[in-house]
């Protein structure tokens, strides 16, 4: 099956596999929550192609994960490009990533940047969670049913 048919697939993780399955994608939405917002800037700190992040962030708008916000600059009007709710719900994904990505493929003296809880300066991972009791859940606890 040709990737681009994943969006009509009548299920909830293949839809955003063809929105975020794109390699740049990801490290896009890295980006932006780290605070890049910038055109020009997107290009320096991701070595990617123009016109590449042109497609991307273009693919971002369409799906209403980003808007762009008009801001002024030498005397022009420009655009930077700034999260949607749903690009900001898109946050425990990264999470996610990262969790088992720091686990099973990153040493520590390889990371380049740590995110800390603002309050109490403790580490960021990501869980899953019951939406009942808050029990943490893996796998194992996780029981599929067919919708009526």
């Amino acid at each position: 099956m040709p990737y681009s048919n994943f969006a009509s697939m009548p299920c909830t993780l293949s839809r955003p596999a063809a929105l975020l399955g794109e390699r740049w994608t990801l490290l896009l939405l890295r980006q932006i929550f780290l605070g890049t917002r910038r055109f020009e800037d997107f290009q320096a700190t991701m070595d990617i192609s123009r016109s590449v992040l042109t497609d991307r962030l273009n693919v971002l708008l369409q799906e209403n994960v980003l808007k762009r916000v008009p801001y002024h600059e030498d005397g022009r009007t420009r655009h930077e490009y700034r999260l949607t709710e749903k690009g900001r719900d898109l946050y425990p994904v990264l999470m996610a990533l990262r969790t088992w990505g720091e686990k099973w493929m990153a040493p520590d003296e390889e990371e380049t940047f740590q995110l800390h809880h603002r309050d109490c300066g403790g580490g960021v991972r990501a869980k899953v969670e019951c939406t009942e009791c808050a029990a943490e859940l893996t796998a194992r606890d996780v029981e599929v049913t067919a919708r009526p």
